[in-house]
């Protein structure tokens, strides 16, 4: 693991601030510690005629260490949080690796042993705004940080939150680079071109900066409005709207709508040009959810966002986006919670989505594509292995004249442990 001046200058002061008493008393006394293990097997067989290989497949330990300081005494408090990750290799193999879960050598393509990194992130509170420098995880709908393998995708940069008025929640920073999930090495930012997309970019170009701003407000415990705007510079800038509204029915009965709704353009060095309209609606009824979701792609491309992060869109699920150019899609989904029945801790998620309408060009047939999920986890509740969680991903993924057919199942094993 490679740790950085910046990082060894923060710690340094750190300790410094540890050691200057009682003004930093709430520094330690707030402050708090993770470690979550995270065993993760994945096995992705591919079904199309032609496939590069036959299946992915592999099996690995991670550790996530997450230490988290409180904050000074006075009208400006700093703190400093500290980010451990290390992935080891359990099983892989010539023409198995790539899921996505270990770091692939850069030559042979085949898993490394081991990979990690450390990150480390200062920051600044005053009244209710807090700003944080370094590595950051963003959970915005300009920018999604992925946590879907092994270890969790991280960004360099910073991130100012503002939250002075009651109800109005502010966002605003640049993210200057990006460590992939099954990477150890920060590098320069681009763009997802994956599937029938129709986004081209500059060969060999890459961004430096991403700068995002967004606000959100509460109108009241059932609706809330959001604007967010991202930018990546060189490839494309995006306007995004959002409203959340939860509409309470009979005893135990609710309704909640999501609306969403993005304009995404070119800057330079893509072709980026999309129009991006999304709806989920959920009807929650005792232990039961049932959801309906509909999207649609228009304009010269499909949506757009930084690669390897999430995207913040209705139908982005387990394997796919459903975000080509010019497709409709649409998901039914179908959640339970087996508390009712005397079982905390035990859930249950199921889902279809259906895509069609892509354009593929060239005088080709229009594609379509299909995707079936299925999640089963339980989560210990009491007791000495309290927090211990497995979870079983699995998913079948079929499409007409694009992209990949696949089978995938997923088996994860987790630990959560509070050292104080």
């Amino acid at each position: 693991m490679h740790r950085s001046p910046f990082a060894r200058s923060l710690l340094l002061a750190t300790g410094g601030l540890a050691a200057a008493g009682p003004a930093a008393a709430d520094f330690l006394s707030d402050g708090k510690g993770t470690l979550e293990l995270r065993n993760f097997y994945f096995n992705r067989d591919f079904r199309q005629d032609g496939a590069p290989q036959a299946k992915a497949e592999e099996w690995a330990q991670g550790f996530l260490l997450r230490l988290e300081s409180g904050y000074t005494e006075g009208t400006i408090g700093v703190g400093v949080d500290a980010l451990g990750l290390l992935g080891v290799k359990l099983d892989s193999g010539a023409g198995r690796s790539g899921s996505g879960l270990l770091k692939r050598d850069r030559e042979t393509g085949e898993a490394q042993d081991e990979y990690g990194e450390l990150g480390v992130t200062a920051k600044l509170r005053a009244s209710k705004s807090t700003l944080k420098v370094g590595t950051l995880q963003p959970k915005l709908p300009s920018v999604l940080a992925n946590d879907s393998r092994l270890l969790p995708q991280t960004f360099q940069g910073v991130h100012l939150n503002s939250r002075e008025l009651d109800g109005l929640n502010l966002d605003a920073g640049r993210l200057r680079r990006v460590n992939q999930r099954d990477s150890s090495d920060y590098e320069e930012m681009t763009l997802t071109t994956l599937g029938a997309k129709n986004i081209s970019v500059r060969s060999g170009t890459s961004s430096d900066h991403f700068d995002f701003a967004g606000l959100s407000y509460q109108w009241s415990d059932r609706l809330t409005t959001a604007y967010h705007y991202g930018a990546l510079d060189g490839f494309y800038r995006q306007h995004s709207l959002n409203l959340v509204h939860l509409w309470p029915l009979a005893e135990g009965h609710a309704l909640k709508t999501d609306l969403r709704y993005s304009d995404s353009s070119h800057d330079g060095s893509s072709n980026v040009d999309n129009r991006a309209f999304g709806a989920m609606f959920t009807y929650s009824f005792g232990a039961h959810t049932l959801g309906a979701g509909y999207q649609a792609m228009r304009g010269d491309t499909g949506f757009a966002y930084i690669n390897g992060t999430d995207a913040a869109l209705v139908n982005f699920v387990q394997i796919g986006d459903f975000a080509n150019k010019d497709e409709t899609s649409w998901q039914l989904r179908y959640d339970y919670d087996f508390a009712a029945l005397g079982l905390p801790g035990l859930s249950f998620m199921t889902r279809y989505l259906s895509g069609d309408g892509i354009d593929l060009g060239a005088g080709r047939p229009e594609g379509k594509e299909w995707e079936r999920d299925t999640d089963i986890g339980y989560v210990v509740q009491s007791g000495p292995l309290k927090n211990l969680g497995i979870r079983w991903r699995n998913a079948t993924v079929r499409s007409s004249h694009f992209g990949n057919d696949l089978d995938e199942n997923r088996l994860i094993l987790s630990y959560s442990l509070a050292l104080w």
